[in-house]
């Protein structure tokens, strides 16, 4: 059964990581078209000032402090969000943190504390999202990342996580499918964004982690999210990831040499910064933000035939006819 998905301004759509970010950029996004917004974080007045820009937005909002390791709050977020607004339409699985260290440098419990929040954070959202969903149909996206596909050294803990919500995201997909269930299951892989992500991120380099270039803008993503939210979409790349997959299918030696090479120098800034300074074990303090330093454009190329798919359909159809035309005039 095909999910039934309701255009943007007529959802409810819950946002985990919705304080900062990917997240409140979608959340605020998703509002200025007439959404009714819930966004989740563990951070008190990260969470306050989003819903504050949110509803400045024009939108209606309720923020809820929650952990997503913690399946008891997110069953209370889900519960919260019925309660204010009626009903979900989409679940976005949002939140996400990391640790930039080799992997002998990483303890059991900051390893496992990537896995809980950032992949059974979504396995906890999905079963909450599925409680609300199944019967009237939905959307549950999973923000992945180009890192799912292809692991990088000094970020072993979120890769894992972002590969491992790839072959949950595909096994929940074809169990709802087979079962005839209404729910979507999509996954947004997000290339390097520009957000407060490598502020917030753990790091035992002794300076503060950088994005691996080229950066893109967190507009880019919330475009993609809300996209996938109210159309059909399995996966969908965001910027230089869709390269990044194909160039691991094609050469994955290259690929290791690079990384070896070069992936240790671009993800360090000349910014000190000791441990401790971060939001592993507990939501950042502040305000929050959309954006880091990093600056990051707003356009990607492919992004946005996908997000276009009558123009990429038109410019397939001219290009064969194109080829057609040239064969049948060497033919005569």
């Amino acid at each position: 059964m095909r999910p039934a998905l309701r255009p943007i301004g007529e959802q409810v759509i819950v946002i985990t990581g919705g304080s900062s970010g990917i997240g409140r950029a979608t959340a605020i996004e998703a509002a200025r078209r007439g959404a009714l917004v819930v966004i989740a974080a563990r951070g008190e007045e990260a969470l306050e000032a989003a819903r504050c820009e949110i509803e400045a937005a024009g939108g209606q909002a309720l923020a809820v402090r929650a952990d997503v390791a913690d399946f008891a709050q997110v069953r209370e977020l889900g519960r919260r969000a019925v309660e204010r607004f009626g009903r979900i339409d989409t679940w976005v699985n949002n939140a996400s943190v990391s640790i930039y260290a080799e992997f002998a440098q990483i303890t059991p419990e900051e390893f496992g504390q990537v896995l809980q929040i950032n992949l059974m954070g979504q396995v906890h959202g999905a079963m909450v999202a599925l409680e609300h969903l199944k019967e009237r149909g939905g959307a549950i996206v999973n923000v992945g990342s180009g890192l799912g596909d292809r692991a990088v050294p000094l970020q072993a803990p979120y890769s894992t996580s972002k590969f491992g919500s790839e072959g949950f995201s595909e096994s929940l997909r074809t169990e709802l499918e087979h079962g005839g269930i209404p729910v979507q299951v999509a996954v947004i892989k997000p290339s390097s964004i520009n957000t407060p992500f490598f502020r917030h991120a753990r790091t035992k380099m002794g300076v503060k982690p950088a994005p691996i270039p080229p950066v893109y803008d967190p507009a880019l993503v919330a475009e993609a999210i809300l996209h996938a939210a109210a159309h059909p979409v399995r996966d969908l790349q965001v910027g230089s990831a869709a390269f990044t997959m194909a160039l691991q299918q094609a050469t994955p030696q290259l690929f290791d040499w690079l990384l070896k090479r070069f992936g240790y120098p671009l993800q360090q800034t000349d910014e000190p910064k000791a441990v401790g300074q971060d939001n592993l074990f507990a939501g950042a303090p502040g305000p929050g933000a959309i954006r880091g330093e990093f600056g990051g454009t707003r356009f990607s190329p492919y992004t946005w035939l996908r997000l276009h798919p009558q123009v990429r359909n038109a410019a397939l159809g001219g290009g064969l006819a194109l080829a057609g035309l040239l064969a049948a005039r060497r033919g005569r």
